[in-house]
């Protein structure tokens, strides 16, 4: 399994890609090296946490990283693009890079996972449009879709509705609509952080197999001097 791979092993694997790119990238370095670097980073962190259980920080530390993946210049705007538009298409690439079928085996081996976040009401906007009994009953009816689409191997679709449920929590928190360490998100919480985690292991391999050559667009803030 990807999970068991540590970041210094992913970045012993990338390092091939990181020399030969490096001599392609110009006064300030090829910007795909740059992305899995600043990725990492973030994810060393949170093997450094001494808080095992300190899911708040966790999942921050995690969506930081695959924003780094993810993200992308607005070069009219002069702006980063709409962060929700980027990550739907950033994951659209990856999946169709995915030759070793990284995602689709992890997304089989973490079925249950998938459907309890799915049958999660505070996990989905719909519930929060108007929170009571008959839209709770809506917002899980995505965990009985998703045997459907299991059925039918569509594993961008689950991915991105599984990844849409995350971005839920992960907009509680950064908005400041979560209390740190509060008790009522908790089981919600560490699902989306134990999905994130299988989530970026297996987009890291895909990038470091398949995607170290591909245009991953501009990138936003890039180093300076």
């Amino acid at each position: 399994m990807t999970d068991q791979l540590t970041i210094r092993d992913l970045r012993r694997k990338w390092k091939p890609h990181k020399d030969r790119l490096g001599t392609q990238g110009g006064e300030h370095g090829h910007p795909t090296p740059i992305r899995f670097h600043r990725a990492c980073s973030w994810l060393a962190e949170i093997e450094n946490l001494t808080d095992a259980e300190d899911n708040d920080r966790t999942l921050i530390y995690q969506w930081i990283a695959f924003n780094a993946l993810y993200g992308q210049w607005d070069e009219k705007r002069q702006e980063p693009k709409q962060d929700k538009t980027s990550w739907q298409d950033f994951l659209d690439q990856i999946v169709s890079l995915d030759e070793s079928k990284y995602l689709e085996s992890m997304l089989v081996e973490n079925k249950k996972l998938v459907e309890a976040i799915l049958d999660d009401e505070y996990l989905s906007k719909l519930f929060w449009r108007n929170p009571n009994q008959g839209t709770a009953r809506q917002a899980r009816r995505a965990k009985f879709a998703s045997r459907t689409w299991y059925l039918e191997e569509k594993w961008t679709l689950i991915l991105d509705r599984v990844m849409d449920r995350i971005y839920q929590i992960r907009c509680q928190l950064i908005h400041g609509a979560a209390t740190y360490d509060g008790k009522l998100n908790r089981r919600s919480l560490k699902r989306c952080v134990m999905m994130l985690e299988h989530v970026m292991m297996s987009v890291l391999q895909v990038w470091i197999d398949h995607g170290a050559d591909q245009d991953w667009g501009p990138m936003c803030y890039p180093p300076q001097g």
